[in-house]
């Protein structure tokens, strides 16, 4: 028997056994169970069904998993470029009978800290100043409270309280004139009447389906493929003349 009868022989009994192994993994992907991302023994992210090989599978957008949000007042574009103003830390002191905001907040002592707040009516606002960034005042800027504690302080624990009314309810901005133009402004919501918006705070999207047959599916193709080329090079090389005797 020639060297080359034995190598043919060889590559044939190899291609077999790698035949063999792709159709076993192939049935056991088939066979296995499905595994879901974030628990539960499926998960689902549509409505519509689609089978494949046996197994159910569900995959797609909508439904469940959406992400919730916080629903914060709106205060308009003049808070733009307010310091330590974000939709994101409106203060909701909703249900508080008192809240406090510092005046010569922030690593500068130019904002007030919150910058915004979202009471009812009934509550009594404390400004308290911390002694930095030199005066401030509070001074109403547009809305229904009038907000005016006088002329520019800078003593630390100053103080100017205003008790927020039913005539109050709505969107009031204000700021402090000598730093106006460097940020320091603020905003007060009042009761639930004022116009909201809702900033999303994630919580997923869809939940999508990881099926535990996804490597065994890839072992089974790798197979597959080496298989094939293996054929290809063989005839190539042989030319089909696979003869043993």
């Amino acid at each position: 028997m020639s060297t080359n009868e034995v190598s043919r022989r060889g590559f044939l009994a190899a291609a077999g056994t790698a035949t063999g192994a792709a159709a076993a993994a192939t049935a056991a992907a088939q066979e296995s169970p499905t595994a879901t991302a974030g628990g539960g023994n499926e998960s689902t992210a549509t409505g519509n069904e689609s089978t494949a090989s046996g197994n159910e599978s569900e995959a797609g957008g909508g439904g469940g998993g959406g992400g919730s949000g916080n629903t914060v007042p709106v205060f308009g574009s003049y808070l733009t470029g307010a310091n330590l103003y974000s939709e994101e830390n409106v203060q909701d002191a909703r249900g508080q009978d008192a809240v406090t905001v510092s005046v010569g907040g922030g690593s500068n002592g130019l904002a007030f800290d919150p910058a915004t707040i979202w009471v009812q009516p009934g509550t009594t606002v404390t400004w308290e100043w911390t002694g930095e960034g030199g005066g401030h005042n509070v001074n109403t800027n547009e809305g229904p409270a009038t907000l005016d504690s006088g002329s520019p302080v800078s003593e630390e624990g100053a103080t100017y309280e205003y008790e927020f009314t039913e005539e109050d309810a709505g969107i009031t901005t204000y700021r402090c004139i000598p730093h106006e133009g460097q940020g320091m402004k603020g905003g007060v919501a009042v009761g639930d009447d004022v116009e909201t918006t809702t900033i999303e705070t994630g919580g997923g999207g869809p939940t999508i389906t990881i099926p535990d047959q996804a490597l065994a599916l890839t072992v089974a193709t790798f197979f597959a493929m080496t298989t094939t080329l293996g054929l290809g090079y063989f005839f190539m090389k042989y030319g089909g003349d696979y003869e043993t005797e």
